[in-house]
This record gives C-alpha cells, sequence and structure tokens, in this order.
C-alpha cells in the first residue's frame, strides 16, 4: 500500500478533492439556472410538433405568472390588515 502512495505526487489526492469541490459548488447554481431555462423553453417536449412546443412555452410562462399574481395577492392581504 505504501508503495502505491510513494509512486504518486503527493499533492494529487488535494488536488482531486479541491477539484471535486469546486464542480460540485460551482455547478449548483449553475444546475438550477440551467434546468429552469430547459424548463420554460419547452426543452421536454416534442421537438418535431411546434404546436406542443409553443403550447408548453405558453403555459409554463402563465403559469408562472399566476404565481407571482398570487405572491403579490398573499402579500398584500397580509400587510393590508395590519
Amino acid at each position: 500500500m505504501s508503495q502505491h502512495n510513494d509512486k504518486r505526487p503527493p499533492d494529487t489526492e488535494s488536488r482531486r478533492i479541491l477539484d471535486r469541490i469546486e464542480r460540485e459548488t460551482a455547478g449548483a447554481g449553475n444546475t438550477i439556472v440551467t434546468r429552469a431555462k430547459g424548463h420554460f423553453a419547452a426543452e421536454d417536449a416534442d421537438a418535431t410538433d411546434p404546436i406542443e412546443v409553443w403550447g408548453t412555452r405558453i403555459g409554463r410562462f402563465l403559469g408562472l405568472l399566476v404565481l407571482i399574481a398570487m405572491f403579490i395577492w398573499l402579500l398584500s392581504s397580509i400587510f393590508s390588515k395590519g
């Protein structure tokens, strides 16, 4: 076992750990943005059917607008009763 460790440079394990930490931390925010972009671009819809793609995009955008409107309504109802 010690022979195997003697052949590798001493900082190989440290570099591997640091690279893994960098991949995991940098990719987390990027993954969420990438997934949201793909969701609203309807990448999971059938690409050969433009009606389905545009219908999915419009539906998801309207769903987002309804969510924002409900959030505004909730905040206004909470703060107007104060």
